[in-house]
């Protein structure tokens, strides 16, 4: 863990002085209902005790300069700088400062401009390993800006505003749940469809397991894909003689088609007549969404031990799962490798996080000792790094002078 002694020591070695100001961010697993926020349906994501800092101090111009301390660290270039009194154009190219600068200019249009700062990023999230490394940066560093440029900004605006950053502004096909799940910390039912909802989940005591399978991957490289399938199907599916009561709740595109209002049986008898990659990627989608209702069911009920609760919803991330890997095709050998070893070691559910295809694998566990456990055996079986989690609060001003 990074403490503040150490990220307050590096600015100084970067810039000369003290911060003024530092937020954190944690990092986020992708709980429930993996691939669904892009469609408006609820996910369940939960913030990890791995955390984003960003330490600021004015500057008396107006130059932002963004240094990444992690970027150093790897021999990368790691200094991004660009003047707040002109447009902030996007590099391009997978620029790391692009996240700042999208952050920035969203923020900027609603307020006149203001001086400039310096910035050091510290993360101890892995990038591209499905635990929202973005947007814990995103969150960390659009609270920290408008905190020093004494801006309000509720808890449910500032993930908005870091959404339209990495959406509209990077043009990065996700959907809500990182920013969302990063800026309130816990575990939390997302509702994506604005009017966006937020609920707080009231689960304190669940213990993870995360490992970094160390595959790398792109939420830009699956995402579109994805949808692409799911809007032909869709299209084909609209060309049928459908029942006008199913008809009626599909539309020729995946963000608009009224998934929650489907039921498997009354849709199931048609998947046969539209091409057999489109077909899966429909049946995952209300698949998955009724799972995750029955997870949330077992989450809130009073009326099941904590030792249930923990069977039954590894029961259902097990579940979840397996429709990634058989209807969703974002597994690989080597994850399924390192998911049977930590299994077989005593977890309760494990689970792809994130997009696929790589990142990361998200265990539910008994306790910390039991998790050590699993994540020794997921390591051994080849994942390249791992933690033992609990869940963690969100976004903060961790120290401000």
């Amino acid at each position: 863990m990074i403490s503040l002694a150490k990220v307050i020591k590096l600015f100084e070695e970067t810039f000369g002085e003290k911060p003024y100001l530092i937020t954190s961010a944690p990092g986020r697993a992708d709980f429930l209902n993996t691939h669904q926020d892009y469609k408006g349906l609820p996910v369940v994501p939960v913030a990890l005790d791995l955390r984003a800092y960003i330490a600021f101090k004015p500057r008396q111009d107006f130059k932002a300069v963004v240094m990444s301390w992690n970027l150093k660290e790897m021999g990368e270039t790691y200094r991004d700088e660009f003047d707040l009194k002109e447009e902030i154009d996007l590099v391009g190219g997978k620029w790391f400062g692009d996240y700042f600068r999208a952050v920035t200019k969203v923020l900027m249009s609603c307020i006149k401009c203001t001086k400039g700062f310096d910035a050091l990023i510290i993360s101890e999230v892995p990038v591209a390993s499905g635990l929202a490394s973005s947007a814990a940066i995103e969150v960390a560093f659009g609270k920290g800006l408008a905190t020093l440029w004494n801006i309000s900004l509720s808890v449910n605006e500032l993930a908005e505003l870091c959404y339209i950053a990495e959406h509209d502004v990077l043009k990065i096909p996700c959907g809500r749940l990182d920013q969302y799940g990063s800026a309130y910390g816990g575990i939390i039912v997302l509702y994506p469809k604005p009017p966006v909802k937020v609920e707080k989940v009231r689960v304190r005591d669940l213990v993870f397991t995360i490992v970094d399978s160390g595959i790398r991957h792109s939420t830009a490289e699956i995402h579109p894909k994805r949808q692409a399938e799911l809007n032909k199907g869709l299209q084909e599916l609209l060309a049928l003689d459908l029942p006008e009561s199913l008809k009626s709740k599909l539309r020729d595109n995946y963000w608009e088609t009224l998934w929650d209002k489907i039921d498997l049986k009354e849709i199931e008898p048609y998947l046969n007549k539209i091409n057999t990659i489109s077909a899966k990627r429909i049946l995952f989608t209300i698949k998955m969404n009724e799972s995750t209702i029955n997870a949330l069911n077992i989450i809130k009920s009073s009326y099941i031990d904590s030792c249930t609760r923990l069977m039954k919803l590894g029961e259902v991330m097990n579940v979840q799962h397996e429709l990634l890997r058989d209807l969703y095709d974002v597994s690989l050998p080597e994850l399924e490798k390192i998911r049977d070893s930590m299994l077989k070691a005593g977890a309760y559910g494990v689970k792809i996080s994130g997009a696929g295809l790589g990142g990361a694998l998200i265990a539910l566990v008994k306790d910390v000792e039991s998790g050590k456990r699993i994540l020794e055996a997921g390591l051994k079986a080849g994942a390249k790094k791992g933690w033992v989690a609990k869940i963690d609060e969100g976004v903060k001003v961790e120290y401000r002078c």
